[in-house]
């Protein structure tokens, strides 16, 4: 029977997957307790970074579902549960990694689908999404206002015909009563 501190684990750490639509797999031998911290701080409200015992974490992913991370629990592990943007939790991740050689990226899972560590550098290098969606607005903007051009340059066309017509008449007109 499973001790009641070891269940009471399992059950929140499987809370914590079935919340995060990612989670980053790291493994942080090495860091000191100061450079932890200063890693939850830069995660800030994007994700949730806990240090896990690899047994119990495999049961719990295992218990909600999550396959993505079989074989990668292995040595001192933490995850970093990310619940706002992935992009901007892989990128706080990528740039302390970069800053703390010590911080290994293992992998992870992305809406259930399995990462690597080089899917999830990808995934930093994208932009956020509020980003991507006024870079797709603007286009769709300038996508109308070239239809709308394409639709008004013959009516302007005709009438700044007209209006050289007309001034063409007005000057032969004056020329006659010369």
């Amino acid at each position: 029977m499973a001790r009641p501190d070891k269940a009471a684990a399992v059950a929140e750490l499987k809370e914590l997957f079935e919340n995060a639509p990612a989670a980053v797999l790291t493994e942080y031998r090495g860091l000191t307790v100061a450079q932890l911290k200063e890693l939850r701080r830069g995660l800030g409200e994007n994700a949730s970074y806990a240090v896990v015992k690899n047994t119990l974490t495999a049961i719990a992913a295992k218990e909600a579902g999550i396959e993505a991370l079989e074989g990668q629990l292995t040595g001192p592990s933490a995850i970093a549960f990310v619940t706002g943007e992935p992009s901007e939790a892989a990128k706080v991740l990528r740039d302390f990694a970069k800053a703390n050689p010590q911080l290994v990226i293992k992998g992870g899972y992305f809406e259930g689908n399995a990462m690597t560590a080089e899917d999830i550098t990808k995934l930093a290098d994208l932009e956020s999404r509020e980003v991507l969606l006024a870079k797709a607005a603007g286009a769709m903007k300038a996508s109308m206002y070239n239809a709308a051009y394409m639709f008004t340059a013959p009516l302007v066309n005709a009438a700044r015909t007209v209006d050289a017509l007309r001034e063409k008449q007005g000057g032969e007109a004056a020329a006659e009563d010369a």
